[in-house]
């Protein structure tokens, strides 16, 4: 894999995508999005995530992050390896869930493909991180973010997404999840 999408400076900001595996889209129920929500929450609070950026997409998350700790990776493993099982109990705990057999069989199969994965496997392994060198192409991968359910056609304007950072920084809405500005 390319130097490029490899964490390379521990203290850095960056810009990372992660999609679940064949691009499933999951992120379709509430109680899916605030599984994301709440351990996005969790890690700003317990593990030193600076958050400046989310979006979370049916298929895929997108976050502007730094680690305090200087940990990227092992904090994106966490969160990653964390919200996979949630999610999997999630998805089967769900009377409602009318895609549950079949997106349970397509976790299996991808796990099945993956010596490192025991049960399904939920998350893409690649993240492509990016680092964050400059106030420019912070405001690109930002504004990259909070365009995306635009550009998808789920929304007319960025701020009417729920679950992206849009909201925090148009309306100075900190209601679904707080985000460090600084």
């Amino acid at each position: 894999m390319s130097r490029k999408y490899k964490f390379g400076e521990k203290s850095g900001a960056y810009f990372i995508s992660f999609a679940t595996v064949n691009w499933i889209d999951v992120f379709t129920r509430d109680a899916y999005f605030w599984c994301i929500i709440e351990s996005l929450d969790f890690c700003r609070k317990n593990k030193g995530m600076e958050l400046y950026g989310y979006c979370i997409m049916p298929s895929h998350v997108h976050l502007i992050f730094r680690s305090a700790l200087n940990d990227p990776s092992g904090l994106i493993r966490d969160f990653k390896g964390f919200t996979s099982k949630k999610m999997l109990q999630l998805i089967e705990a769900n009377p409602q869930e009318s895609r549950k057999e079949w997106m349970l069989w397509m976790f299996e199969r991808a796990g099945k493909k993956n010596s490192n994965v025991t049960n399904g496997q939920f998350w893409q392994q690649n993240n492509q991180p990016i680092e964050i060198w400059s106030l420019k192409v912070f405001e690109q991968k930002l504004e990259y973010i909070h365009n995306n359910p635009v550009v998808t056609g789920f929304v007319t304007d960025p701020i009417d997404w729920k679950y992206s950072s849009a909201r925090n920084y148009g309306n100075n809405d900190q209601s679904i999840l707080e985000i460090d500005r600084n």
